[in-house]
């Protein structure tokens, strides 16, 4: 009996795939849109940048702005732009790359579109360790300098920390479900709630006032000692999550496979929920807390790009140009009125959030 003879290599069908990019030992599979969007998403932030610094009482043409950009233009364009509104702008893209990052690895690993550090209640922990600073210091005669600028940031880390914490020793059970993790947080997140409304029905007026600006979320008042902060908190932990991204995928699959694959899932989990709670703790502290950002950018950007979970780099890019142009509209809506960019981003995501609630609930029902 003879032996099947394979066909030669002329002969075998070709299998459509897309093209492999070799780069030394490392290859890759070439996507075109995955290169493409975040190009274009980058250009709408330098647009959104361009556009809100040549926006106040003295309009700067687009010309004489990215002159001075690029280290031209004369000394009042420069005065105006470096130091009045150029640390607005860069605060804004910052922190939005940096909560929309966060929402994108909370995704990840709940692998659930509705969470978020917004419905986990990392924010609200943030919120309710800086209101904390803001009413107990009232009842102390008020803040002072130091207290007002490190005080406030400070006790809106802590609180977001401890709030991570408090919800990661509660959903730990025999492993860390991110299921489990999304129910704990959406009660945390009710509770500090209730202390957050106790605390300002308790604080004067002076005092409530204060905090229910800052809860806002704005960017009034940004300046280079923000900037620092929000960008240096940037250039750590999105390499990081970017060099996590292989658990990042391994999670998507059951605990049996992702553990064939040599991912440890509590430690890995644990490290990238540590991630996602510094990036969210020091967004809040420089800006407040800024609505639906980190829940809608991660699945837009998901919708752009067409990729399987919600992409982290991509998610980024589109959070700091959302913002940008949430704060370009806060300036614009009412004339002689600058809203807080925190209530255009809620009033831009709540129907997101609707749509989510009720897609998850056909998908539930079918």
């Amino acid at each position: 009996m003879k032996e099947a003879v394979p066909p030669p290599e002329a002969e075998l069908p070709v299998v459509p795939g897309r093209r492999p990019l070799r780069l030394g030992p490392v290859s890759t599979v070439w996507r075109p849109r995955a290169a493409l969007v975040p190009l274009l998403i980058a250009a709408a932030v330098f647009a959104g940048v361009v556009v809100n610094v040549g926006r106040g009482d003295i309009e700067v043409p687009v010309p004489d702005i990215v002159a001075v950009l690029l280290g031209g233009g004369d000394g009042v364009d420069r005065l105006v732009i470096m130091e009045m509104r150029l640390p607005r702008s860069l605060v804004g893209v910052l922190v939005g790359a940096s909560l929309a990052l966060a929402g994108a690895i909370f995704q990840n690993i709940a692998r659930n579109p509705l969470a978020s550090p917004d419905i986990l209640g990392i924010t609200t922990g943030a919120g309710v360790g800086a209101v904390a600073v803001i009413v107990g210091a009232g009842a102390y005669g008020g803040l002072s300098g130091v207290l007002a600028d490190v005080g406030i940031p400070l006790a809106a880390v802590i609180g977001g920390l401890v709030t991570a914490v408090v919800i990661f020793l509660l959903a730990v059970r025999r492993g860390l479900s991110g299921f489990r993790v999304l129910l704990v947080g959406v009660g945390v997140n009710a509770v500090l709630g209730s202390a957050l409304s106790w605390m300002l029905v308790k604080a004067n007026i002076v005092d409530a006032g204060r905090a229910l600006i800052w809860l806002n979320g704005s960017l009034n008042g940004a300046n280079w000692e923000l900037v620092r902060p929000a960008a240096l908190a940037l250039l750590v932990l999105l390499p990081l999550a970017l060099g996590l991204s292989f658990q990042l995928g391994a999670l998507a699959f059951d605990e049996d496979t992702a553990r064939g694959l040599g991912v440890r899932m509590t430690a890995s989990r644990a490290v990238l929920l540590a991630t996602a709670v510094l990036l969210t703790a020091t967004a809040t502290a420089v800006a407040g807390p800024i609505a639906f950002v980190a829940l809608a950018c991660p699945q837009l950007a998901l919708r752009l790009l067409r990729c399987g979970t919600p992409p982290l780099l991509g998610s980024a890019l589109l959070g700091g140009a959302v913002t940008v142009w949430a704060d370009v509209l806060a300036r614009s809506v009412v004339s002689d009125v600058e809203l807080p960019v925190g209530v255009l981003t809620a009033a831009l995501g709540a129907p997101y959030l609707l749509y989510l609630l009720i897609r998850s609930g056909r998908g539930r029902t079918s």
